[in-house]
């Protein structure tokens, strides 16, 4: 039912029309110049937002600046370019400290870029599994150098308002294995699969990741939050190959509907404190993920698994020299 329900979900209930003027906020999308985070600037642009896209490629980056400021003329709001490329952990403070040599503050950051089903053997400048790298390792470090500036923002703003959202992806239901995550071969060097299994194992650690980091900056005033943006017509498919996006087309959503899911997670006032850690499921939907999952968002003290733990620690340590 879960499934069915993230599949094809009732019409949203937190859009462009809910959220408000933005005027003073700042707002970083990784992934920003396409897809479901090009109709996330789009909107919080619209109500005046100052919003970085953040992005490999300025080219891209610029048409949808240029594309935004066509839509909403009247717009007050700010559109910036950020270099980030999350498969190069070596530039990722760099990109950071561009952000805060800029800004004093940053009310959301929505981690929504990643890469899904990339050619087998792909991998990152560092040599990590690309999707493990781009979609966990290289957000996790961003976020690292990032916290400091959300925690001051957090403490001047009203409680629960400056978030960290974490894209997750029905595909944590439909393909991550029993606890989410197979630490023991976590590099995929013990035993190989396929492109799927990385994938949802990716996406799963974005909702540990979420989980963890709630827990560890508990004292922050920082609210971590993981999503799934919902099935999209988006650029994310480009490595799927024909057969497949021709057989998955019945299913797919107007990116805009992802851009309402990422909307809630970063803006809806249902999220306060006490749903720190917590997942959305499309179009802005509070969900209790598989008892398994749980289970391993929970240490072995709570009577869980501490899987998750054991991944935050994982990324930490691989990150910690680039920092």
């Amino acid at each position: 039912m879960s499934i069915w329900s993230q599949s094809f979900p009732p019409a949203p209930k937190f859009t462009d029309k809910e959220c408000g003027d933005l005027s003073g906020k700042v707002f970083i999308v990784t992934g920003g110049a396409s897809g479901v985070g090009r109709e996330l600037v789009n909107i919080l642009f619209a109500k005046n937002g100052t919003v970085y896209v953040a992005a490999r490629s300025e080219p891209k980056a610029q048409e949808t600046i240029s594309w935004c400021k066509g839509e909403h003329p009247s717009s007050s709001g700010k559109l910036k370019f950020l270099h980030l490329d999350l498969d190069d952990l070596s530039g990722i403070k760099k990109s950071a400290e561009e952000f805060l040599a800029n800004e004093t503050r940053l009310d959301v950051l929505w981690n929504n870029a990643g890469v899904m089903i990339p050619p087998a053997g792909s991998k990152t400048k560092q040599g990590y599994e690309l999707q493990l790298g781009t979609n966990c390792l290289g957000p996790f470090l961003f976020t690292q150098n990032l916290l400091p500036i959300l925690k001051r923002t957090a403490a001047t703003e009203p409680k629960g308002s400056v978030r960290v959202a974490w894209a997750g992806s029905l595909a944590i239901d439909m393909g991550a294995p029993s606890g989410g995550i197979d630490m023991e071969n976590i590099t995929w060097t013990k035993k190989d699969g396929n492109q799927r299994d990385k994938y949802s194992q990716s996406k799963t650690g974005n909702m540990f990741l979420a989980s963890e980091f709630a827990k560890r900056t508990q004292g922050d005033g920082v609210i971590h939050v993981a999503f799934n943006p919902g099935n999209l017509k988006s650029p994310l498919q480009r490595h799927m190959g024909t057969i497949t996006n021709t057989l998955t087309q019945w299913m797919l959503h107007h990116p805009k509907f992802g851009g309402y899911t990422e909307l809630y997670a970063g803006l809806s006032p249902d999220i306060q404190p006490e749903q720190n850690g917590s997942y959305v499921i499309p179009w802005g939907r509070l969900h209790v993920p598989r008892k398994d999952l749980v289970d391993s968002m929970k240490s072995q003290e709570e009577g869980g698994t501490g899987v998750a733990a054991a991944f935050w620690d994982w990324c930490k340590n691989e990150t910690v020299q680039y920092e």
